[in-house]
């Protein structure tokens, strides 16, 4: 056993018994008080071992990904690529939401007393309903728009209520919807990660991304389709800062970026991730700005333009989600079980590409650092005269950008400072308070970007493979609430 997979399986050894003790210590905090407001912590989901008509199609579309994903990924054309992994991404998610049955899996899923469909007859004068959103969002207010209504701005219920105008309407509907927009995230993220690393690091992380256990959660909560239009976003500005059509896929990044200011308050930290591909792009990576701002501005002023206050309805969210279960449950115990959810979102391969993303780091900052032994030979002035610090940042940029711009240059670090953006966003998410509980359908947009770590595995089939097993459980012991 090599020393790197020997560290691998160290960390996923700490991811797993990070997520014991959540489960442990919530059990007791749960039965002693029941401020979680979860059935099984760290999740929200109930203690329920069963199977379903979805069961036969998951354990083959797991098998076969995990005994021929790799080697298709290497050999496929690339646009073949891109349409397997969003075929066989929709197969895994819809197989997976079928084991609870077509009912409980899909159909009623969105149309519970938190969800959107609650109140589509409310917004029969869109505009209208849009101006006095704001009106609604307190608990104590007339007629308060149920919880996820209340905790997202209303692009994501817009969204719900125009597919029931062209008569797509009910849960049936609602939920293809999100299974089949949400299964195009992975095809963004591969595009993504090819465009501002390499193609082979995105080949090898395709297998991953398609058969995450996030899938569980992708095909349940509107929060999938959240996650594929944050990462079209990010996929169009990585085009646009590489220099493919920078104009259009400038503008195009820009407005599904305003779109996803408005389908959820926290989606506002993409900007990090974004910031992220900016720095990896090529030396006209400023070129599809003024078209990205362009685009941006589309959705706001829309919204703004019929009379809904975006930064009004977030100070009242804020002081709704403290009047409810936000105001019980208690940070101490979800800043950490948080991320216990996470490593059940991404599986433990993913703790092992993160590991080996954050040695990518350290590496690179340990070659452009000065040494600090006695005996080291003194640091190097480069022509401008910059001491230390400033030769390891001019450094870190000529290798992780360099002059050419090419995308192939230096694409594990590429890929490792990409990574590194979502899982920052992640945890100022988490330290935010804003996100206590129910992380692991909150988070499905920065989760997605964790996933393209695993590109850095070797011995793929053996780690899809505990993918694989992860989802399974999850969706045949528990009925997850999402």
């Amino acid at each position: 056993m090599t020393r790197d997979l020997l560290r691998d399986l160290y960390a996923t050894v700490a991811a797993a018994l990070l997520v014991v003790t959540a489960a442990l210590v919530g059990i007791v905090i749960q039965r002693a008080n029941g401020s979680l407001h979860v059935g099984w912590p760290p999740l929200y989901a109930y203690w329920r071992p069963h199977i379903g008509p979805g069961t036969p199609a998951a354990l083959v579309v797991a098998a076969g990904v995990v005994a021929y994903g790799p080697q298709l990924a290497s050999r496929l054309p690339w646009r073949a690529l891109l349409g397997a992994a969003w075929g066989t991404a929709m197969a895994w998610t819809w197989s997976l939401a079928l084991i609870d049955g077509w009912q409980r899996g899909i159909a009623v899923r969105l149309t519970t007393r938190y969800e959107y469909l609650q109140v589509i007859d409310r917004f029969q004068d869109i505009p209208a309903t849009l101006r006095d959103f704001t009106g609604h969002i307190l608990i104590d207010s007339p007629d308060h728009w149920p919880a996820h209504v209340a905790g997202h701005p209303p692009a994501a219920t817009v969204t719900f209520v125009l597919l029931d105008r062209v008569g797509l309407g009910g849960g049936g509907w609602a939920g293809v919807f999100c299974i089949t927009v949400g299964a195009s995230a992975c095809v963004a993220v591969l595009v993504a990660v090819r465009a501002l690393t390499d193609e082979a690091l995105a080949r090898r992380a395709a297998p991953f991304l398609v058969m995450a256990p996030a899938a569980v959660w992708m095909g349940t909560s509107a929060d999938g389709y959240f996650a594929a239009v944050a990462a079209w976003t990010i996929a169009f500005l990585a085009l646009a800062v590489t220099g493919h059509r920078p104009r259009l896929t400038g503008f195009a990044s820009g407005l599904l970026f305003g779109l996803t200011c408005y389908l959820s308050y926290g989606l506002t930290l993409l900007a990090v991730i974004g910031g992220a591909a900016l720095l990896l792009g090529g030396p006209r990576r400023t070129r599809p700005l003024p078209y990205a701002l362009a685009g941006v501005a589309v959705v706001p002023l829309a919204f703004t333009f019929v009379g809904f206050n975006w930064w009004e309805a977030y100070r009242l969210l804020v002081e709704r989600y403290y009047q409810g279960a936000g105001g019980i449950r208690p940070y101490g115990y979800w800043v950490w079980a948080n991320l216990a959810c996470t490593v059940l979102v991404v599986g433990p391969a993913t703790v092992a590409g993160l590991r080996r993303s954050g040695a990518t780091l350290l590496s690179a900052t340990a070659r452009l650092s000065p040494r600090s032994s006695p005996d080291a030979p003194p640091p190097v002035r480069t022509p401008d005269h910059q001491g230390p610090p400033g030769r390891v940042v001019s450094a870190l940029r000529r290798r992780v950008v360099p002059r050419s711009g090419g995308p192939g240059a230096s694409p594990d670090l590429r890929l490792a400072l990409l990574v590194a953006a979502a899982f920052s966003a992640l945890l100022i998410a988490d330290l935010s308070g804003m996100s206590k509980a129910e992380t692991e359908r909150i988070w499905l947009p920065f989760a997605m970007w964790l996933l393209a770590s695993c590109a850095f595995l070797t011995r793929p089939r053996t780690w899809l493979a505990t993918q694989a097993v992860i989802a399974l459980l999850v969706n045949h012991l528990l009925l997850t609430g999402w």
